[in-house]
């Protein structure tokens, strides 16, 4: 478990450093030069972070813990002394980004979410993942409102990376989408900073 919280603490410091890079892009944006780094780059940078985490804690944790009896990963972990699932992983530290008070919000939707919440929250959420049929490589990117503040959004399309994806979405009795396959897209990534 210190491995997971090292791995937390680590993601954090480097998500404020990339949106203290933000945070100088937005404050020079009214300037002729802007010399901070664009929003599209924090987003990529932020994105392959967190894709290199969760395939590191997917891969070398989670599966190696498994495959020599250890431990599992399950959905209700707390209750169970297991691990989080990899989409849970996830999830988890976006929620301690998101109550760091930065700004910054990093979550996964899906078309087909086991749970609400997970669902697409606005119209550029849920037209980045339809354009994932054609173009699912290329980040689906724009610029939403919340209030009075504006953010800049982008969504990476979320494949299944391991069989235990692929395991735990075809089998959950609340998942709407049970014919998913290795390597299928199963949602997105999304990942949301502030301009101001």
């Amino acid at each position: 478990m210190r491995l997971i919280l090292t791995f937390a603490h680590t993601r954090l410091l480097w998500l404020a450093l990339l949106l203290l890079c933000a945070s100088t892009y937005s404050l020079h944006a009214k300037d002729a030069a802007p010399t901070g780094i664009a929003p599209e780059k924090v987003a990529d940078f932020v994105h392959a972070v967190l894709d290199a985490d969760r395939t590191i804690y997917t891969n070398q944790v989670v599966n190696r813990m498994q495959a020599k009896g250890i431990v599992s990963a399950v959905e209700h972990w707390e209750h169970e002394n297991a691990l989080p699932l990899p989409a849970q992983f996830l999830q988890h530290s976006g929620k301690l980004v998101a109550e760091s008070g930065r700004g910054i919000r990093y979550r996964l939707i899906s078309l087909w979410p086991i749970y609400q919440r997970n669902a697409p929250a606005t119209d550029l959420e849920r037209k980045a993942l339809e354009s994932f049929s054609q173009t699912p490589d290329r980040p689906f990117t724009g610029i939403v409102t919340s209030g009075r503040k504006q953010y800049f959004q982008a969504v990476y399309s979320d494949r299944a990376i391991s069989t235990a994806c692929v395991k735990c979405h075809n089998s959950h009795p609340l998942s709407p989408k049970r014919d998913f396959s290795l390597n299928d897209v199963m949602g997105g990534m999304t990942i949301t900073i502030p301009l101001d």
